[in-house]
């Protein structure tokens, strides 16, 4: 893995999320226009980028990949939702330890990751990031939305299964599948159109995040312990033990550094909105959202490096 390259890519996102915060900065983009952003990026232009990532040469090796690297996440997930529950398990604060737990497990996969894994990787990124995109789905549906429930004892599963499985991304994927497989080829137009759409993720997506970024604030939740031991988890042992756990696995090559770069993504925007929906107070989450993805600037580039030695 080329560090330098890596480093030139982020640089290049960080750039971008610059004039997101320029464009908040100048009132360009107000709550309701990010909102609507945020729902074209999520249920338009991702699933085109998905779509446009399965149109590839069918092989073998691909597929086994493909395989390994989705059993790696399952079981990542699963080691680090047990390891975040144990390690906040003392914390008091209702909000706070929901925070940090969902802050230390679900990364900014879709909106981050895949728009990184597509300009390191092309198309092979981009293919092997939505098994990473894919595990995010099914656990922060299910999982995520269990962390911030008023009641947990009272969840519609149905409702839950409704997001799981409707969500526009998982649909693409599933689509995405029996192109791949079958080798489908998308008339012209019709593959133009996605390919168009899907070329407008990484600046868009880096001008929301940097929109929501410029509203951050320095104030006594910068400094909270449980906050910065959640940016730990997140920023560096996460990522470290997907890398061990998909090493193990064997799985290499494109797959193997699409998905640490996945996982070692800065926590997940989506942590305020389902803070907001919770109705408690979002100063904890737009703090660690915001430090994770400051840091990330030097966390990632870090990660790549240890794990090339």
């Amino acid at each position: 893995m080329n560090i330098a390259l890596l480093g030139g890519q982020i640089a290049l996102v960080f750039c971008l999320i610059f004039v997101g915060v320029l464009v908040n900065k100048l009132n360009f983009m107000h709550v309701q226009t990010s909102n609507d952003l945020t729902n074209i990026l999520l249920n338009i232009v991702s699933p085109c980028l998905i779509l446009n990532a399965f149109e590839q040469p069918y092989s073998n090796d691909r597929v086994h990949q493909f395989l390994l690297s989705a059993l790696g996440v399952f079981i990542f997930y699963i080691i680090s939702i047990l390891i975040s529950h144990l390690f906040f398990s003392s914390v008091t604060s209702v909000n706070l330890k929901t925070v940090s737990i969902y802050g230390s497990v679900y990364s900014n996969a879709g909106f981050m990751g895949v728009p990184l894994a597509a300009a390191l990787f092309g198309k092979a990124g981009v293919f092997f990031a939505v098994v990473s995109l894919t595990g995010f789905n099914l656990f922060n549906w299910t999982h995520g939305i269990w962390l911030f429930s008023a009641d947990k004892d009272q969840n519609d599963w149905r409702q839950t299964l409704k997001k799981v499985f409707l969500n526009a991304n998982i649909i693409a994927i599933v689509i995405g599948l029996v192109i791949f497989f079958y080798q489908i080829k998308l008339p012209q137009i019709p593959d133009s159109v996605i390919k168009y759409i899907a070329s407008i993720n990484t600046p868009l997506s880096m001008i929301v995040i940097g929109n929501s970024l410029a509203n951050a604030r320095l104030d006594r939740h910068t400094f909270n312990l449980q906050l910065w031991s959640s940016l730990f988890l997140r920023n560096f042992l996460f990522p470290l033990t997907a890398a061990f756990i998909l090493k193990i696995l064997s799985v290499t090559g494109a797959a193997f550094y699409t998905t640490v770069l996945m996982m070692a993504c800065p926590t997940a925007g989506i942590v305020v909105l389902f803070t907001l929906q919770a109705g408690r107070n979002t100063a904890s989450a737009v703090t660690l959202m915001s430090l994770s993805t400051i840091l990330s600037l030097f966390s990632i580039p870090l990660i790549f490096y240890l794990i090339s030695i």
